[in-house]
């Protein structure tokens, strides 16, 4: 699904051949003749396959165990079980992708890309797999630089070699500034952080209610409509309302600015009943609520960035699953830290060089975290 530039395709077929699922499923006897008898059982343990299968009479392979109890349960060591693992998944790649491929939908959407690019970036911090974090920093430099008017407001569709079109709405405002908070807190470079906060600026210009809580759809300058209207239920993907308060507050934490966090209040307080009265459909919107009911951790790592201890530090940081917390990055050597984040590193330097950790709430901060062990004390 990833374009030659680095951004991401729209869709691809659930059915091909006329069949759905033709592609991607299995019958017991596919697993035999890609893998032979030995690795099909094997295969058929580890991803549940069955000869009555999952779906129509074929299996979607799937797994429920950790690689560590699969290794018990076959008797292997952890080593010899994921080495096991990865030559039977060439294997059935390889035989797959001698099928007959699935359509595809090469356009290239701003909002579905700030999906995957937020996703990515988020699994890049917290799995320390830096594979990730290029993929997504990759997709937001193409959209930063190939979807932009020159006066930087937001294209909403583009393909490969060709020029991008439409106006963005407001979901592609919200989800892809969300991307860029997600990007930077992956990268800490502050470019990403730079251009969120002028497409959250730009957002609240030109679609903000001004008369009532949240946004709009279409911007003050779009096509004339009979009416413009809110969308403020999720549907496949989060609302474009409640992904524009969740990056607002987030925003809001890591800089200290109030005419970020006053709009996101507002909203959330206008939108309460239909949070209250339709919760199935609001859970984005319940999440920033969420978020701005707190406490929110804003965390300041100062250290030198290509320290092993600060690498450790950081780490250990990201592998805690904390929705509630933003993070924010500065080297020293670098000079002042980006003036977006004076408010969140003024006064707090990194203690006799080694990399020292901020744990803040409301921009007071408990003592500092010295070293990477102490950042065990992380609640």
């Amino acid at each position: 699904m990833t374009s030659a530039p680095g951004a991401f395709f729209s869709t691809q077929d659930a059915d091909s051949e006329g069949e759905e699922g033709k592609f991607y499923v299995w019958s017991t006897d596919e697993l035999r003749e890609a893998l032979g008898v030995e690795d099909a059982e094997f295969a058929c343990k580890v991803w549940g396959a069955t000869r009555q299968g999952n779906f129509e009479g074929h299996n979607i392979l799937s797994r429920t165990l950790s690689d560590e109890d699969e290794a018990k349960s076959h008797g292997l060591a952890l080593a010899d079980f994921q080495a096991k693992l990865g030559r039977v998944k060439r294997a059935l790649y390889d035989a797959r992708a001698k099928r007959v491929w699935p359509g595809r939908d090469e356009k290239i959407l701003t909002a579905w890309n700030g999906l995957l690019i937020a996703a990515l970036a988020r699994a890049g911090a917290a799995l320390n797999a830096p594979e990730y974090t290029r993929s997504a920093a990759r997709a937001a430099d193409f959209v930063l630089g190939t979807m932009r008017t020159p006066d930087g407001r937001l294209y909403r569709t583009t393909g490969v070699g060709q020029s991008p079109k439409l106006t963005g709405y407001l979901e592609d405002y919200a989800l892809f500034a969300d991307a860029l908070v997600a990007v930077y807190e992956a990268t800490f470079d502050p470019k990403y952080l730079r251009s969120a906060l002028e497409l959250a600026e730009a957002m609240l210009k030109h679609f903000a209610d001004p008369s009532g809580p949240g946004f709009f759809f279409t911007a003050d300058d779009h096509e004339e409509l009979i009416a413009r209207t809110k969308d403020l239920h999720d549907g496949s993907t989060p609302s474009g309302n409640a992904t524009a308060v969740t990056v607002l507050l987030r925003l809001a934490a890591l800089t200290g600015r109030r005419d970020l966090a006053d709009p996101a209040e507002r909203a959330l307080r206008g939108y309460r009943e239909t949070m209250a009265e339709h919760p199935a459909a609001s859970g984005q919107m319940l999440a920033a609520l969420d978020f701005y009911l707190g406490p929110v951790q804003q965390i300041a790592v100062v250290g030198p960035a290509q320290d092993a201890e600060t690498q450790r530090a950081l780490a250990a940081v990201r592998g805690r699953f904390g929705p509630n917390r933003v993070v924010a990055f500065h080297d020293p050597a670098t000079g002042a830290p980006p003036a977006e984040l004076a408010p969140l590193f003024e006064g707090r330097g990194a203690v006799n060089g080694t990399v020292t950790v901020f744990v803040c709430e409301n921009f007071a901060c408990r003592s500092p975290l010295v070293g990477a062990d102490a950042v065990a004390r992380l609640g």
